[in-house]
């Protein structure tokens, strides 16, 4: 059985003032870790406040990015040594806006998520297909690509223990979302490709989010799915009453 795991990215949102009042209000209704992994990814400026507000409770935090350089001439980037020292736990790594805005190649994110592993990070590997290539029949395609190509400088072990988030780009922040039933036929595709790639042990302890679209309303029927094991969640994470939400539905499935 695998552990929930829901993680909220607020992007470029918060103050440092409105990021701990939401870690301080997160506090007291988060579940226990014990049923499921709750994940905030602030922005690098924010994390050294909400990792110090999320001491001694049930939330784990988490960056949004990451350079797979420890240090150097690499002005705006953020070390995964920072990461560490300030207690981040997870990181994401290959969101689509990483990806689209910044040119992120596939090869370029599978040194960051290799990075993550060498200094006690967990990654958050996004992957997901455009409307485009939904409409042309090759979301399979596509997904499978992006995630042999992240895991590609892993061990087996380390491939455990990494989180992948499918997240359609046609879905995100859009209001659309993907059925349940269809989430859960790529996020299967993605866990048989694992298999295909290292072994049926490997694939079944890979935790796979969804993410698109997840609010309160649809992420009951979300987390029944066989291979959906948790959310990447956006708007749905900025109000810690909705977050909250999302956490119990997952923690009660």
């Amino acid at each position: 059985m695998r552990k929930p795991i829901v993680a909220g990215n607020w992007k470029m949102f918060k103050t440092k003032d409105e990021a701990v009042q939401f870690v301080e209000a997160l506090k007291a209704i988060t579940p226990s870790s014990d049923k499921v992994d709750t994940v905030i990814c602030a922005s690098p400026i924010l994390l050294d406040a909400v990792t110090e507000t999320a001491k001694n409770s049930d939330i784990h935090i988490g960056a949004q990015n990451m350079h797979f350089e420890k240090e150097g001439a690499f002005t705006g980037e953020t070390s995964p040594v920072l990461l560490q020292d300030f207690g981040v736990k997870y990181v994401i790594l290959g969101h689509s806006e990483r990806r689209e805005y910044f040119y992120e190649s596939d090869e370029f994110i599978a040194k960051k998520v290799q990075a993550a592993f060498d200094h006690q990070l967990t990654p958050i590997v996004c992957v997901g297909e455009t409307l485009d290539e939904k409409e042309a029949g090759e979301t399979t395609q596509k997904v499978e690509g992006q995630v042999q190509a992240a895991l590609k400088p892993l061990t087996e072990d380390q491939v455990k223990q990494t989180i992948i988030a499918y997240e359609p780009i046609w879905a995100i922040g859009t209001g659309k979302t993907a059925t349940a039933a269809d989430a859960n036929e790529v996020c299967g595709a993605i866990r048989a490709k694992i298999a295909s790639l290292y072994s049926t042990e490997v694939a079944d302890a890979i935790r796979i989010q969804y993410g698109g679209s997840v609010k309160p309303d649809n992420m009951e029927e979300l987390m029944s799915q066989e291979h959906i094991d948790g959310a990447l969640v956006g708007g749905a994470s900025l109000q810690a009453e909705s977050f909250g939400k999302l956490l119990e539905a997952a923690a009660n499935a």
